[in-house]
């Protein structure tokens, strides 16, 4: 007999945290109803079609292949079985809006390491624009003489950094990432200090970075992964230089089909191991306990043995649960540090934008002042620095022929206003930036448009004050400091997804969903 056969559970949300939580459940032998309110399931990995045009909503890069394999293998499978992947070069392309590299200044000369042209090229009467552009590629030692470019020594002082990201990875995954450790204790025990020793618990990324780099546009480099992290360089932990490992080790893919070809291959996962889904059915009240649950929805109510939340965890336990049913009150949820919310545009272009790669990321010269105006001092950024995913480079299926489509995502601070008017604003804004900076007008070109931002996150997803990704990964907020899989008050009910641990992100919120049915088995798997 299977662990948990007999035992029904409901997971309410299908996010990626919920999808993942119902394979392992299921597999235990478990009886699996996921239920979600929006009409498809992914979560915020959403999909929006629209006149030919298909965009990934949320996630759009195929980061740490591992997990992904990993996850999959736990059922004696593969990734490939359900989706190809194609490894992206470049990686990424950057534009620094202003050149902060006197060597580079003099006349008609900038970065450059697309394709196979040199390093540094000529530009030509139709590439003048103000800052460096430079592409991050499969190829470490290009890599490593581009950073030589910029500062002397740092071709040398990127390969330590890399062998610390390495070693703070494999250390991390193993010991603290596929493990929960939701106790003081845990991380007292001897064996989890040795395994500790040497990893950059402490210091902000700010800090740790500058200890390889001086130039302000390598530390950039280093850091843009926080984004990933829903924080900033001053207040996410030096652990997180782990991502350098994700981005120039493990490598950027494209799955033939977006993220949203990823969930579906969770989905019919599932299936294939008897999990059940309703969408387009919001979960409106969470009543009762183990063996004796009362899920009430808008259509009709389910009556479970278990319950595991993969909806927001404030929105759970404030909106789903009666007052003495919450392990946090209010002024929790007021006092914690939320990532970014974001401004989107889906766009869908007549012709090419050649200039702009698959992943596109757009830096001021000093993008201090756009963190501070999304954590210090909420406002809209004056000088975004901003994400563009072009897709079209890469799938011809996402776009109509003789068309692109692309999305431009700009991090802000959760909770702000957001009315037409201000969208309209800042729309003008980005666009003109966009042109001014990458070369690229898209103004007279677009056939398709439509946006996303603070209020839809909000009614949408649930979201707290609008974030787009949940809890930031502040030291605070970190490891045991993030909320627990099991809940404080109530016998039965559990929580999966990006506001638990390990934490932000499509593979973190696959293993939380793992870690989430480790919970479950070890409460009511018998043995």
């Amino acid at each position: 007999m299977q662990p948990l056969s007999g035992n029904s559970v409901v997971i309410v949300g299908g996010g990626v945290g919920g999808l993942s939580t119902a394979c392992y459940l299921a597999d235990a032998g478990a009886d699996v109803r996921v239920v979600e309110q929006n009409d498809q399931l992914g979560g915020r990995a959403s999909r929006l079609e629209r006149d030919g045009f298909r965009f990934d909503m949320g996630p759009s890069w195929y980061l740490m292949p591992d997990v992904f394999e990993r996850f999959f293998a736990n059922f004696d499978r593969t990734p490939t079985d359900y989706y190809d992947l194609t490894h992206l070069d470049p990686h990424y392309r950057i534009f620094f809006k202003d050149s902060t590299n006197p060597d580079l200044e003099s006349a008609g000369t900038r970065v450059r390491t697309d394709g196979d042209t040199p390093a540094t090229t000529t530009m030509t009467a139709s590439s003048q624009i103000p800052g460096d552009r430079i592409d991050i590629t499969p190829d470490l030692e290009r890599t490593k003489e581009l950073f030589e470019m910029y500062e002397e020594g740092a071709g040398e002082a990127l390969e330590r950094y890399l062998e610390k990201s390495r070693e703070n990875y494999e250390v991390g995954m193993e010991h603290f990432v596929y493990k929960d450790r939701p106790r003081l204790r845990d991380y007292i025990d001897p064996a989890v200090a040795r395994q500790a020793r040497g990893l950059s618990l402490l210091g902000s990324m700010q800090g740790h970075v500058e200890n390889y780099f001086d130039h302000p546009q390598l530390q950039q480099i280093m850091q843009y992964t926080l984004v990933f992290l829903g924080g900033s360089p001053s207040n996410t932990p030096a652990l997180y230089n782990l991502m350098s490992h994700v981005d120039f080790n493990l490598g950027v893919w494209y799955p033939d089909g977006g993220i949203g070809a990823v969930i579906d291959a969770f989905v019919d996962l599932g299936r294939e191991l008897g999990v059940e889904y309703d969408t387009g059915r919001p979960v409106t009240k969470i009543k009762g306990r183990t063996g004796a649950f009362l899920v009430e929805t808008t259509d009709g109510a389910l009556r479970p043995d278990l319950v595991v939340s993969n909806t927001d965890y404030a929105h759970a336990e404030q909106d789903l649960l009666a007052p003495e049913r919450r392990g946090y009150d209010a002024d929790y949820w007021e006092s914690r540090t939320y990532a970014p919310s974001a401004f989107l545009l889906y766009l869908g272009v007549e012709g090419d934008v050649d200039d702009l790669a698959h992943h596109t990321l757009v830096l001021p010269t000093d993008w201090e002042e756009h963190f501070d105006q999304i954590f210090e001092d909420p406002q809209w950024p004056e000088d975004p620095a901003y994400y563009l995913c072009v897709p079209s480079e890469t799938d011809d299926t996402v776009a109509p022929d003789g068309h692109s489509a692309l999305f431009v995502l700009v991090p802000i601070a959760p909770g702000l206003e957001d009315t037409p008017e201000m969208r309209d604003q800042y729309r003008e804004l980005i666009l003109d930036d966009i042109e001014t900076y990458t070369g690229t007008s898209l103004r007279d070109r677009i056939v398709f448009e439509e946006d996303f931002c603070v209020s839809d996150f909000a009614s949408r997803y649930n979201s707290y004050d609008g974030t787009a990704l949940g809890l930031a990964h502040t030291l605070r907020q970190t490891a045991l400091f993030r909320p627990p899989h099991r809940s404080k008050q109530v016998d039965g009910l559990y929580f999966t997804g990006a506001d638990t641990t390990p934490g932000i992100g499509v593979p973190m919120c696959l293993i939380s969903g793992e870690l989430t049915a480790e919970a479950v088995l070890g409460d009511h798997g018998g043995a």
